[in-house]
């Protein structure tokens, strides 16, 4: 084997630091060492095995065979941004205006223009954790400083101590992340603590850059989450970040929307221009398809997590060996094993033991070194077999 340097290794200094920094993904590292194993069962990303549904498929194919293939509105098409006001609307119970919101390329281009537009080199961003990753590695590539603040976890539960998040506040701080529900936790902000949040957040000049993606992946009697929308004022500094990928199973579509003042429009304009220079207009049709006729098909993946998260938490229970407690939101049973600390260790373990792919807690920050990421987002028969070779593997 040839042991040669690879071709640019002496330049790799020279790079910025903020992008040679930027960290690898522990959960990609589980699914390269399993991608190619035949029978895996693979619940370490976060999406469904749901293709995108075919009215929404339909609607972008409609919108090619019209030769919709030019440059587009920076802000996304009138269309669409009417299709989100319409929709914010419907699901907040009041009105929302097309003004407040910007099409990106995925929820991770909003994150990253969201985070562009508060911090740069130096700030800091307090961010509870578990968290999903991409969020402080965005942050950290812009030159600021991620602050992570564990959350309490008791007999499996996950829980947000408002005197610790306070506590992680300094001078150089410029906003709040919080994702609720949450990546990867489940764990669910109730309309109390998401106003004790403004609130430390108006104390001290805050943004809260808020990830509400699971909304409506709620599992009680709500029709979505708690939001910041039900505690907020206009002039609050909240800025959101949407997807299509969750509700609409669009993952591979990568389209998402920032809800930011309308005051905002032409920082999000440029910053997209420098970027992307917009979101392809026949993605933008099936947006619009997702959001105008898509809420039967969000009711049918909304059932399905409900019966994956019966499934999976009875039957993890059932070994003896697992602590946990199910979600009250997301798409996500995070658990730990009894006798196990490392949990990149035991993700592949289990693929080469159990077939069965996992994320490592490890990927997702302090609070989470030694628990294991499932999305039950999946069929209920593969659900089954998946706490049939858990069972059987953890008994060994």
């Amino acid at each position: 084997m040839s042991t040669a340097p690879v071709a640019g290794t002496s330049l790799l200094s020279s790079l910025r630091p903020e992008a040679r920094n930027a960290p690898e993904s522990g959960i990609v590292e589980v699914v390269n060492h399993g991608r190619m194993k035949e029978g895996l069962i693979p619940l370490w990303v976060g999406e469904g095995d749901l293709p995108t549904p075919d009215f929404i498929v339909r609607a972008a194919n409609a919108s090619l065979a019209a030769g919709e293939t030019f440059y587009t509105w920076q802000r996304g098409i009138p269309d669409l941004r009417e299709a989100l006001a319409r929709y914010h609307t419907a699901l907040y119970g009041r009105p929302f205006g097309m003004d407040s919101f910007f099409v990106t390329g995925s929820g991770m281009q909003a994150v990253q223009i969201v985070v562009r537009m508060i911090t740069g080199p130096g700030d800091e961003v307090v961010i509870p954790t578990p968290a999903w990753p991409n969020v402080g590695a965005a942050i950290g590539v812009a030159g600021a400083i991620p602050v992570n603040v564990p959350m309490d976890y008791v007999q499996g539960r996950f829980s947000l101590d408002l005197g610790r998040l306070a506590a992680a506040i300094t001078p150089k701080t410029r906003a709040i992340a919080i994702n609720s529900p949450a990546n990867p936790t489940g764990w669910t902000a109730t309309k109390d603590e998401l106003a004790a949040i403004l609130a430390l957040a108006r104390q001290h000049g805050l943004w809260i850059i808020a990830d509400e993606i699971y909304a409506r992946f709620v599992y009680g009697d709500s029709a979505r989450a708690a939001s910041f929308h039900d505690v907020m004022e206009p002039e609050d500094r909240v800025l959101f970040v949407q997807t299509f990928s969750k509700n609409w199973a669009m993952t591979g579509w990568r389209v998402g929307w920032i809800e930011a003042p309308p005051a905002f429009g032409q920082v999000i304009e440029n910053l997209i221009q420098y970027s992307t220079s917009g979101v392809p207009v026949f993605v933008q049709r099936a947006a619009i398809a997702a959001l105008d006729e898509g809420e039967p098909f969000v009711a049918e993946q909304i059932a399905r997590a409900t019966e994956g998260r019966r499934i999976i938490a009875e039957g993890l229970k059932a070994t003896n060996r697992v602590t946990l407690s199910p979600p009250d939101g997301a798409l996500y049973q995070f658990f730990s094993v009894d006798g196990w600390q490392d949990s990149r260790a035991l993700a592949i373990d289990l693929v080469d033991r159990a077939n069965v792919g996992l994320a490592p807690g490890t990927a997702f920050g302090p609070g989470g070194e030694t628990g294991l990421r499932l999305c039950f987002a999946r069929k209920a028969p593969d659900l089954v077999e998946t706490v049939v070779r858990l069972q059987r593997a953890l008994a060994g």
